[in-house]
């Protein structure tokens, strides 16, 4: 890495500008209504829990709403020498060229703390969980003044990538909050949480994006809208996820998945060479990625089997070789919860032994041969 090049950011995705360049998020209207009349209101919470699942905006809605904070009076002004009240701000908007918006931009406002995952600069790598040292950097943040005796935010992205004693550290600022500050916490996995944070914070629950908004969000990552057939294909597998379907585009996702569905056809006998042959796809030089996108794309599949024998039906936008193969695999709620169970262990089975670096091979074909044992299992005709 050349000595003036940016360094890696955790919170941003590959393929896509880092959240805090996302001018408009789609698909959230009533998060952004909710934290609008909280501040209308004078009823601002100073901690935030943004929960839905991973890549749906959640971090590009808490720095839109930093940007929003950090521009309004933390306080009501009052009527004006005319007698009229300020009227009620009706979005986060800021405009593009407010100092706020371009300090942000550049993460130089002094009244912005972001805490995330660091990068080492030695292994060339993230770290595995955000450190106890980078949440103290709270106790200093919050002894300077706030500029102008405004607000000041807090971002942490995520919540669930704290360690214990991160954890424990964030917990002391939301006991006792300073005076006009807002934390907020994006957040995946609210369980992994400890409940004395969640019972601190007022949450925001969003949800999965539509396909109409998945295909804004994702034009406007990419700079581009998508043709109609490929935000079709992407819609169906990234489940409402922005940040899943980028993955998935740069990856040749949809291509794989088709792979995929053609070995599991076979269940509950696996064709042997065609097993080896998606798993060796994995082990070459260069294709680590690949291991990563298998293991995404099987969690899916398995996913989607489960929620076709809750529900009784395929997902919607399975193409017809997959709603029959979901339903002939998971016929019953029984079958649904077989699936289920083999998602748990096996995914975490395999992510386990990569961690360690074992063979990707030989890792993805024990879990191959696990489904093909749970099919059997269940009487998969």
């Amino acid at each position: 890495m050349r000595d003036d090049a940016p360094l890696p950011e955790a919170d941003a995705l590959p393929g896509a500008p880092h959240p805090r360049f996302a001018t408009r998020v789609f698909g959230h209207g009533a998060a952004e209504a909710d934290l609008l009349d909280a501040v209308a209101s004078d009823r601002l919470h100073h901690a935030w829990l943004l929960t839905g699942p991973k890549g749906i905006g959640k971090a590009s809605f808490a720095w839109r709403a930093a940007r929003f904070l950090l521009a309004t009076p933390a306080s009501d002004p009052g009527p004006s020498l005319f007698g009229d009240a300020p009227a009620a701000a009706t979005s986060l908007d800021i405009d593009p060229d407010h100092p706020v918006a371009r300090r942000i931009a550049a993460l130089s406002d002094p009244r912005l703390y972001l805490l995330r995952r660091p990068y080492d600069e030695k292994t060339s790598r993230f770290k595995q969980d955000i450190p106890v040292d980078a949440a103290r950097g709270l106790k200093g943040f919050f002894t300077m003044s706030a500029v102008d005796g405004g607000r000041r935010v807090v971002i942490v992205d995520a919540a669930d990538e704290m360690n214990a004693s991160a954890a424990n550290a964030l917990l002391k600022v939301l006991e006792e909050p300073p005076v006009d500050t807002v934390i907020l916490l994006v957040c995946h996995a609210p369980s992994k949480l400890l409940p004395t944070i969640r019972s601190r914070c007022r949450t925001l629950r969003m949800g999965p994006l539509s396909e109409p908004d998945l295909g804004d969000a994702l034009a406007q990552a990419l700079g581009a809208p998508l043709p109609d057939a490929e935000l079709a294909s992407l819609n169906a597998l990234a489940e409402g996820s922005v940040g899943q379907a980028i993955t998935l585009r740069d990856a040749g996702g949809p291509e794989a998945y088709g792979s995929l569905l053609g070995l599991m056809d076979g269940l509950p006998r696996l064709d042997r060479p065609a097993t080896l042959k998606l798993a060796e796809s994995a082990a070459a030089r260069g294709a680590e990625a690949r291991f990563d996108l298998l293991l995404m794309l099987t969690e899916t599949f398995l996913f989607r089997l489960a929620r076709t024998g809750a529900t009784g039906h395929p997902p919607t936008g399975a193409s017809p070789q997959e709603a029959a193969l979901l339903q002939r695999l998971a016929p019953t709620a029984q079958a649904a919860r077989g699936w289920a169970t083999a998602q748990a262990t096996l995914l975490a089975k395999a992510r386990a032994g990569r961690a360690v670096n074992l063979d990707p091979t030989a890792l993805l074909l024990d879990m191959f041969h696990g489904l093909q044992e749970v099919a059997s299992a269940q009487g998969t005709a």
